[in-house]
Parts: C-alpha cells; structure tokens; sequence
C-alpha cells in the first residue's frame, strides 16, 4: 500500500556516495515541492565533529553511541547548530568528512540515529538524502534515487569546492580518497552503500543539476500523478 493510500507524507529517498551531487539534487527537489528536506549526512559529521572536539576516537563504539544519542542539535533556516554554535561550516571540512565515513560504520551510531532521522517525516512530505534513506530509514519511500557519477566527476567538483576555500589538495589525492571511502561504504557490515532493490539509477557524471532535478520530480509525477 502506498503512503498516500495510508496517509503517512510522502518520502522521496535520495542516495548515493560522496560528491555525487545527490544533495544539492535533493535540496533542489525539495525546494520545488515545498517538502521538508533531511541532510541525513549531517547527523554523521555532526558525531564526528564532536567526537573530534571530546578526542573520541572513532574505535570508541560505545562512547561514539553516546555521542549520537545526546547530540544537542537544531537546524534553523540553512543553519546547523550544535550545542547553541554554528556547526554550519566546520562539518565540511574534510577531516570531519573523512571521520563521519569511519563513526558511520557503528551500528550503535546507527541505531542512535535512527529515530532521529525518522522524525523528519513530516506534512507536505519529506526528501531525505543520505546513503541508506531508501534502504534502511524510508524503505516505504514513494520515489528512490540513487545518485552516482565517476569518482574522477565526483573529485573534480570536491576539487573546486576546497580550492574556493583556499585550501590546498591535489585531484590524486582525491580520486584515492573518494575511491577509499566508497569502499569503506559498500563494506561496512552497518546498512551498506548500495542501491535500493526499487531505486532509480540516476549518473550525474554529465548531467546538469537542473535536469537532474527535473528527473526525480518526474520519477515523482509518474509515482503520485502530481
């Protein structure tokens, strides 16, 4: 039975691995419908980021469940606050990137997690972005995407990014991190990186944001006649 046969809001599920582009096509999904829209990403870097700030280090499975379980976490009109700070930035910087792949592979992180990300489910509807939204949090999801591109794409747009922050790296060294950190994904035994059995491939490797929006609205009106 659908969700909108059940009443629940209507989840569209958006995966994928990292650069992939699948966040700004969800944000930009949601934004035309009106849903509400969940970073899920951001919860795992939020872990990270405090388990750097405490020295937590990321073997520390029970003392990282803690973490997850008491973050005091808020998102306010494009804003992530963590403990009443602006979090907004310092979750991107590539160390606490790097520290989310390795606090992600704990299922007690997971699991402390997983209500929380639940809870985003709300009217209108809800476009959840992650890597386990439609396999793990919202498999009742309406629509599934799973968005990917090369790792070379994928380097190449993390590339810009950090160089118009100014800070210094070398595309080797991030097609290699990319590579390492697809592979951490795919293998941990914790919801792994892959594709809903009812996903929508989607490769954004040479598609322009905006069509890459307006497929996933499609794979939407084609699901809801809406």
């Amino acid at each position: 039975m659908s969700e909108l046969a059940t009443g629940m809001p209507p989840v569209i599920a958006v995966d994928g691995p990292a650069a992939s582009g699948k966040g700004t096509v969800a944000a930009g999904v949601a934004q035309r419908l009106g849903f509400n829209y969940l970073d899920s990403g951001s919860l795992y870097r939020l872990v990270a980021l405090q388990a750097i700030r405490t020295g937590t280090p990321p073997t520390a499975m029970a003392r990282l469940a803690d973490l997850a379980a008491n973050l005091d976490v808020s998102f306010r009109d494009g804003v992530i606050l963590l403990g009443g700070g602006d979090a907004t930035d310092a979750i991107r910087d590539e160390a606490v990137s790097a520290a989310a792949s390795l606090v992600a592979v704990h299922p007690g992180v997971r699991a402390a997690l997983f209500e929380r990300q639940r809870a985003f489910r709300r009217p209108p509807g809800l476009v959840a972005d992650g890597r386990d939204m439609g396999t793990v949090v919202f498999p009742d999801a309406i629509v599934k995407v799973f968005v990917t591109a090369s790792a070379e794409e994928r380097a190449r747009r993390r590339y810009k990014q950090l160089i118009a922050k100014g800070i210094s790296v070398t595309m080797e060294s991030l097609v290699r991190d990319i590579r390492e950190r697809d592979e951490r994904d795919k293998g941990r035994a914790a919801a792994p990186l892959k594709p809903a059995a009812d996903a929508a491939i989607l490769d954004t490797t040479d598609l322009s944001i905006e069509a890459a929006i307006d497929r996933v609205r499609s794979l939407y009106r084609a699901a809801t006649g809406q």
